[in-house]
């Protein structure tokens, strides 16, 4: 297959900036990344970055153009609902997909509401797919959450907390019951170990083989998090955040090497668990040193405003390759693909955006999208 070539006048390259070089891929990789052409130039542009990646997302679940009664995102069935899978639920025909690709958000880690404590499993998915199936490059954990939204459900069906602690006692039952079942089995010689199929995905996030993705907004509401973590040996991802507005939990997330998904951030702060909430908060996350990753929760904020956000980040101390890698390769990184997305390198999915000029200029816009290799838009 032959290669195909574009020229970057400046190349974000997901860990570096380059400038005045070429980008070959042949199918659905990069070949090579450097000063010679290495096939037939097909286009020259101002500014070319890594696609972008939304690591917590509810797009084509709460779709556009739909009323709000028919959106998917939360399952009322019981509190605890690990089995439930928004792939099953992704519908590629909401125009937020289409929207998204036209600004360079080529993916997205699509995960259940915050309604129940654990709202079940997530998928990471291709924007651009033709269907759901096709959609699905990878899972990266199942949701958890923690905070007012749970106790905010007592009208939904099953068993329903009223309070933080209620929830956290729903959660820790549930995790105990299931520890009990496995280690029964293991003293069992020969027997079945009796594990339904959701109490052997539980299974799995005990032994720390699946990541919990936490809601959480609130300093003690992670804090809590943080106990449940160590007593059942968790491992876990913290989404949200918004409403910490001193550095120090930060500091035990990273030491603890717990990464942050942060956001949305131009979001309005519609409930009492955001009093805190300001862009100014940032600041405590980009100077803590913590491993973070930056959010839409569409549609919270549209998926195609994901770079808009970046901007806070710029203002919070971080250079514009540094806030561009947030969204590229440490949101790949979080989310376990950091072997095919997030970096323009020999190898990697040739998934990228071509902008016209500077993608903090706010009159840039991108004038080609390629997602693995495949031109998806072109500017007319």
């Amino acid at each position: 297959m032959a290669n195909s070539c574009i020229f970057a006048k400046k190349l974000y390259t997901g860990r570096e900036v380059q400038t005045d070089v070429y980008l070959a891929f042949a199918g659905k990789s990069i070949k090579a990344v450097g000063k010679k052409a290495v096939g037939e130039v097909t286009g020259e542009y101002a500014v070319v970055t890594p696609a972008f990646i939304d690591p917590h997302s509810h797009i084509g679940l709460i779709r556009a153009g739909e009323p709000a009664g028919e959106e998917e995102a939360n399952e009322k069935m019981e509190s605890i609902v690990a089995l439930a899978d928004p792939l099953d639920s992704l519908q590629m025909d909401d125009p937020s997909l289409r929207d998204a690709v036209e600004h360079g958000v080529l993916y997205s880690c699509i995960l259940p509401g915050s309604g129940n404590i654990i709202g079940g499993q997530s998928a990471v998915i291709r924007h651009h797919a033709g269907d759901s199936s096709a959609a699905l490059i990878g899972r990266a954990g199942v949701k958890a959450a923690f905070g007012y939204n749970p106790m905010s459900t007592t009208a939904w069906k099953g068993t329903r907390p009223s309070t933080r602690m209620g929830a956290v006692a729903l959660f820790r039952r549930k995790l105990a019951e299931v520890a009990d079942k496995v280690t029964a089995a293991k003293t069992a010689k020969g027997k079945k170990n009796g594990l339904s199929l959701e109490e052997k995905l539980l299974a799995e996030i005990l032994a720390g083989r699946v990541a919990l993705r936490c809601h959480v907004h609130k300093i003690d509401d992670i804090a809590a998090i943080l106990r449940l973590a160590e007593e059942f040996s968790l491992a876990v991802c913290i989404e949200h955040a918004m409403d910490v507005h001193r550095p120090e939990i930060y500091a035990r997330l990273r030491q603890r090497n717990i990464p942050v998904v942060f956001g949305p951030v131009d979001a309005f702060a519609y409930k009492v668990e955001l009093k805190h909430e300001s862009w100014r908060n940032i600041r405590h996350l980009v100077e803590s040193g913590v491993r973070f990753g930056l959010m839409t929760d569409h549609p919270v904020v549209l998926s195609r405003n994901l770079l808009l956000q970046t901007r806070l980040l710029v203002r919070a101390g971080l250079d514009r390759q540094r806030a561009i890698e947030v969204i590229c390769r440490q949101n790949a990184e979080i989310l376990g693909l950091g072997g095919v997305l997030g970096t323009l390198e020999a190898g990697r999915w040739a998934s990228f955006v071509c902008f016209d000029g500077d993608p903090f200029d706010m009159t840039a816009f991108p004038v080609a999208v390629y997602g693995e290799g495949e031109r998806l838009y072109a500017e007319s």
